[in-house]
């Protein structure tokens, strides 16, 4: 014969214990109480800093490790001009071929709505 009642029922064998029932939801640890229904007052002030409108649009980096090591430089426009050198004649070269580069630079330079010569 088998036992009427399955072996996983909640009802607790005779001289046992109940089984503990469903535990309550805890709440998480640093759970906000209506902090974000509430809004950050920060967030409602205009920026303190406004931008100009101006943004970078080429770089230099010069490095040179220590005194009598060589100086290596990087130079990297938006419109695409990206260059290097080793050494200090190169890195020379770069710093004069850069400054040649803004004067071209179509970025810094556009030629939309000028008369061609």
């Amino acid at each position: 014969m088998t036992n009427p009642t399955p072996t996983n029922s909640r009802t607790p064998a005779p001289g046992r214990p109940p089984a503990a029932g469903p535990a309550a939801p805890r709440a998480a640890v640093g759970e906000p109480k209506g902090a974000a229904r509430k809004g950050v007052p920060s967030a409602l002030r205009p920026d303190p800093h406004p931008g100009d409108g101006r943004y970078p649009i080429a770089w230099l980096a010069i490095s040179s490790p220590r005194y009598g090591h060589m100086p290596t430089a990087a130079s990297r426009c938006e419109c695409g001009w990206d260059h290097s050198a080793i050494g200090h004649a190169q890195v020379r070269a770069l710093i004069e071929a850069l400054t040649a580069h803004r004067t071209a630079c179509p970025l810094r330079n556009p030629q939309d709505g000028r008369a061609v010569a």
